[in-house]
């Protein structure tokens, strides 16, 4: 007669205990990965004997801490599209620098074709005023206060495009400051009415 597995104070096997033993599974690098739907399309193709639908997904996916990515995905099903959408978007992913955590550190504009947007750094408690695809981009991004229209083309894959080649150019004063070989202090360190900015408001601005 074959031996039983000898089972643990909790009523399971001694290798469930030893694979429990660290606590739960902790998730991947892609737990805290936010993704949107932003646009679906149905393609119908005629052929013989029919018309045969196929589903594009366009996908926005984030980490709310200032990278974005985004991407499109053709498939027989929705959710194949979505994935294809998805996995791409991941690997295409920017980081974006951003002040205070909150906004954008300069205003910028954005071109694709026939898609032009313009942002706007906001201050604190504006919000996110921007919509379509666009407030997408930005609340993956992780920007709570922004001002953004769209001036072109209301086509969602053109918006998507122009709103990453705005998002692209943005710089933060650390950045700027290390181009030219300077302090970040030394680049603000006067404001508009003459008075000198400290060190430390310089360097939290920069954020």
């Amino acid at each position: 007669m074959a031996s039983q597995p000898q089972r643990g104070p909790g009523g399971g096997n001694d290798r469930n205990r030893r694979d429990n033993r660290n606590g739960p599974a902790v998730d991947g690098p892609d737990s805290d990965i936010v993704e949107k739907l932003v646009h679906i399309n149905r393609v119908a193709a005629t052929v013989k004997g029919g018309r045969r639908f196929s589903f594009a997904a366009l996908m926005v996916v984030g980490d709310g801490k200032g990278r974005v990515g985004f991407g499109h995905g053709k498939a027989r099903e929705v959710p194949e599209a979505i994935r294809k959408a998805t996995e791409e978007a991941k690997k295409t992913m920017i980081r974006v620098p951003l002040r205070e955590n909150r906004t954008l550190h300069h205003d910028g504009a954005g071109r694709w074709g026939a898609g032009k947007i313009m942002m706007r750094a906001a201050p604190p408690g504006t919000g996110v005023i921007a919509g379509g695809p666009m407030r997408a981009v930005l609340e993956t991004l992780g920007v709570h206060d922004v001002v953004a229209k769209s001036t072109g083309s209301s086509n969602p894959y053109n918006m998507i495009r122009a709103t990453f080649e705005a998002l692209k150019v943005q710089s933060s004063p650390r950045q700027v400051a290390s181009k030219r070989g300077k302090k970040v202090a030394d680049l603000m360190g006067r404001r508009n009415d003459g008075a000198s900015t400290p060190v430390e408001t310089a360097e939290a601005v920069e954020g």
